[in-house]
């Protein structure tokens, strides 16, 4: 991760907000009425204010939330027989800064660590700590610890691994897409993820909205992002190992210990996906006005 130095957390110059337009859409094909539950509401625990929500499905379906034990917000509903889309929209105020940063950021010995964050220390179904611990210890172990040593495992992640749609699946774990060399973001977070682990460094999986705000168009479609968040201190921090620079306008969905525990969808069913569309984009007619 490109470093960006912010000792002793000073007050950053006050900028206006940054206005988006989050959002997605899911076609699907069902043969039956399929039970489902969609994650994609803005996570409202942050610094991001959102509004102007709607959530609803076409043709028109009943939808309830419950919150799950990550405290991520979903949304239960039955897929009717047939074709039918869910539609979520929302606007989102977000903070004009990139990712925040501390260099001096230390490690937590294991023996006092914050009771909550022991869980982002295990394995777990995607990040397999235990089976990449070797590699781990070998190619950081002797790295100085606290923010360099998790910068240096982005840095290493994003280099290693190709960026390709298409070149995982949903069962491969973070020790088969190091095998193999190609992933995508949520596969550099699951590999970024296992490595903090496998060092006593908790690390969590994050995903969300991500518009490009300041950086080049990449010229792919929008999609979501994931990436993580590694405990140092005595608070998170956000870690990008797929882009590996400071980004601005992060609006987190969920959290969880690997993506199993934040589907975007989960379908207790076969349902065809026909089409899937997400979009995060700054406001400019908000901008303007």
């Amino acid at each position: 991760m490109t470093s960006h130095r912010n000792h002793g957390r000073e007050a950053q110059p006050a900028r206006a907000p940054r206005m988006l337009r989050v959002g997605c859409a899911f076609t699907y094909r069902s043969a039956v009425p399929t039970p489902a539950m969609f994650l994609v509401r803005p996570d409202r625990r942050g610094d991001v204010l959102v509004s102007d929500e709607r959530l609803f499905v076409e043709p028109e379906t009943a939808v309830r939330h419950y919150f799950d034990l990550h405290g991520n917000w979903f949304a239960r509903l039955t897929l009717p027989t047939g074709l039918s889309t869910v539609h979520y929209s929302a606007r989102a105020v977000v903070p004009d800064r990139v990712d925040e940063a501390d260099e001096d950021a230390q490690e937590t010995a294991p023996g006092d660590l914050p009771s909550e964050v022991l869980v982002y220390t295990l394995p777990s179904r995607y990040c397999l700590s235990d089976v990449l611990g070797d590699e781990a210890w070998s190619r950081f172990g002797a790295v100085t610890p606290g923010w360099h040593r998790v910068r240096e495992i982005c840095r290493h992640v994003h280099e290693s691994l190709s960026f390709g749609y298409g070149a995982s699946t949903s069962l491969s774990t973070a020790a088969d897409v190091n095998a193999a060399g190609v992933g995508v973001c949520r596969d550099f977070a699951h590999l970024a993820i296992s490595f903090c682990r496998a060092l006593n460094i908790p690390a969590r999986y994050v995903f969300g909205y991500l518009p490009e705000i300041d950086v080049p168009h990449d010229g792919a479609p929008m999609d979501f992002a994931a990436w993580m968040e590694v405990w140092l201190g005595d608070r998170w921090w956000t870690f990008d190992p797929r882009n590996n620079v400071p980004r601005k306008g992060r609006v987190v969905i969920g959290r969880g210990r690997d993506a199993a525990d934040v589907a975007m969808v989960t379908t207790f069913g076969g349902p065809v996906l026909e089409s899937m569309v997400v979009h995060a984009e700054e406001d400019l007619v908000l901008v303007q006005r």
